[in-house]
């Protein structure tokens, strides 16, 4: 059995003059992402490996999940790759993942992180917000085989508010 847990980047800022990749996280992103951060500490299984887009938004959002969830950040691994929006890249990145690997949690963004979820899950969602958690499980033995899975568990940010 695989276990998915995708997460998107917390809410960013458009306010300053700098390339898409280099934005940072609004004081209401860093807030929803402890928010929500906190609520899953006891939700995630016991072993688990974190990747994450290098996109600073995502970085940011996968540090402060990090600190909550006492993950050594240094174990977190940075793919370019994972700074896409398309879910069929998405899909490659996730299904290249090392068979020994039963949970991986994936930090990134949309559209990317909806369409998969949507076209992996069982229950449709329209929109995984900023800071939002959705874990799947699969039932297959390896990652490139991975299918329609089983939603257990969303947490999004207007659910603990």
């Amino acid at each position: 059995m695989k276990q998915l847990i995708l997460i998107r980047h917390a809410k960013s800022s458009w306010e300053l003059p700098i390339q898409d990749f280099d934005r940072i996280l609004t004081p209401q992103g860093i807030k929803d992402a402890n928010l929500v951060a906190a609520s899953i500490v006891n939700h995630l299984p016991k072993d688990y490996v974190v990747w994450s887009s290098p996109a600073n938004r995502a970085m940011e959002t996968a540090t402060i999940f990090a600190k909550n969830m006492k993950y050594p950040f240094t174990k977190i691994l940075f793919n370019k790759d994972l700074y896409t929006f398309n879910e069929i890249t998405l899909e490659k990145i996730i299904k290249s993942c090392a068979e020994e690997i039963n949970c991986l949690i994936v930090f990134g963004h949309n559209e990317a992180i909806t369409n998969f979820v949507n076209k992996f899950g069982d229950v449709y969602i329209e929109n995984v917000p900023t800071s939002g958690f959705v874990h799947i499980s699969f039932t297959s033995k390896g990652w490139k085989d991975i299918n329609t899975g089983k939603i257990g568990k969303t947490v999004f940010p207007r659910d603990l508010k």
